[in-house]
């Protein structure tokens, strides 16, 4: 485990430590949560998702998806 690694364990493990007991099923939710939201679904399932909004016309047009976006 890298030294970058172990600090931010280290200084979740403090945090974790001086949130009082009656927080802790909270705060195990939020971090699954978080954990979830920021895996990647497999192919199939993103796949499956995409061809339904494609089917039920949930689409943008192509020049929506670059607003905002900065590219030269």
């Amino acid at each position: 485990m890298s030294s970058y690694q172990t600090i931010y364990r280290d200084q979740l493990v403090q945090e974790i430590d001086e949130t009082p007991d009656e927080y802790l099923p909270i705060l195990l939710n939020l971090i699954r949560l978080f954990r979830k939201s920021i895996t990647l679904k497999p192919a199939e399932e993103t796949f499956r998702q995409g061809w339904q909004e494609a089917m039920t016309d949930e689409t943008l047009p192509i020049e929506e998806l670059w607003v905002d976006i900065d590219a030269e």
